[in-house]
């Protein structure tokens, strides 16, 4: 806890056996409740999850990595935390930021914290492939042209929310897929909350995940057509459910809503509490 807030550490996984414990052992003191979201991993994650003392929720398939997000955050919000915060169970970003970025938004400075590996120079001096360098710079200048705000990246995995910001987004009208990660920035740029960074180093070796080639050229492209929303809803041209204040909200109320219901994510067996 800081400041009197609740500090809520998600980790959304799949296939993490290799880093998880290490992860782990770097989350600091002030977290009070640690999350993992396995979605539908086929080694043993899950086991080493629950040794490891963290409240495990298990998707019964793989539904992607958005997907997994969308749980990871109504189960911390169910779980009454006021700031959540996830953590890549790759070991690829270091736990031990967690401290500053959660005091960023628990001392009332920012909504948002991202975790960023382009401030400091930590991404290509951890090893980010070039073309992932080079995407994410491109990338980044044209949505900061479309968007109007002035990150220095849209594409880290590093982030923190405030609860507002988890409870007041319409998240259920975003993509299952990785292209989650830049709608929701998008969303937190059109409803106006703060947006703070942080330098972050980073390191890619063999056990940490990453997409490879062709999915990064998806994400891009998906990121494109983010960003051309966002500009058409602020020019007055588009109306997406994404930035509607109607938009789908997570109901941490509901995680087993009845199938067919609206709020049902996932379906009603679909989703256990290994703790339970």
């Amino acid at each position: 806890m800081i400041n009197g807030k609740s500090i809520a550490v998600v980790l959304p996984a799949y296939n993490a056996e290799k880093t998880l414990a290490a992860t782990v052992a770097e989350l600091p003191d002030a977290v009070d409740v640690r999350i993992l979201v396995d979605d539908g991993s086929k080694d043993r994650t899950v086991a080493l999850a629950r040794r490891l003392g963290l409240t495990v929720f298990v998707h019964d398939r793989n539904y992607g990595y958005g997907r997994n997000q969308q749980t990871c955050y109504r189960e911390a919000v169910a779980a009454g935390a006021d700031i959540a915060i996830m953590v890549h169970p790759d070991y690829q970003y270091t736990p031990l930021l967690v401290t500053a970025m959660a005091s960023m938004i628990a001392y009332g400075v920012y909504d948002v914290v991202l975790g960023s590996r382009i401030v400091g120079g930590g991404s290509r001096q951890g090893g980010m492939p070039l073309y992932k360098y080079v995407g994410n710079r491109f990338l980044t200048a044209f949505q900061n042209l479309t968007s109007g705000a002035k990150l220095s990246e849209y594409h880290t995995g590093y982030r923190a929310f405030g609860r507002e910001v988890l409870t007041r987004l319409p998240l259920l009208e975003n993509s299952d897929d990785f292209v989650f990660d830049n709608q929701i920035l998008a969303q937190c740029i059109w409803f106006g909350y703060r947006i703070g960074e942080l330098s972050c180093p980073t390191k890619y070796f063999p056990e940490a995940s990453s997409i490879n080639f062709a999915r990064s050229v998806k994400y891009g492209l998906g990121v494109v057509g983010t960003s051309l929303e966002l500009l058409g809803q602020r020019l007055g041209i588009l109306r997406r459910p994404r930035f509607s204040s109607n938009g789908r909200r997570l109901d941490w109320q509901h995680t087993f809503a009845p199938a067919g219901h609206p709020l049902a994510y996932p379906h009603p067996h679909s989703l256990a509490n290994e703790d339970h």
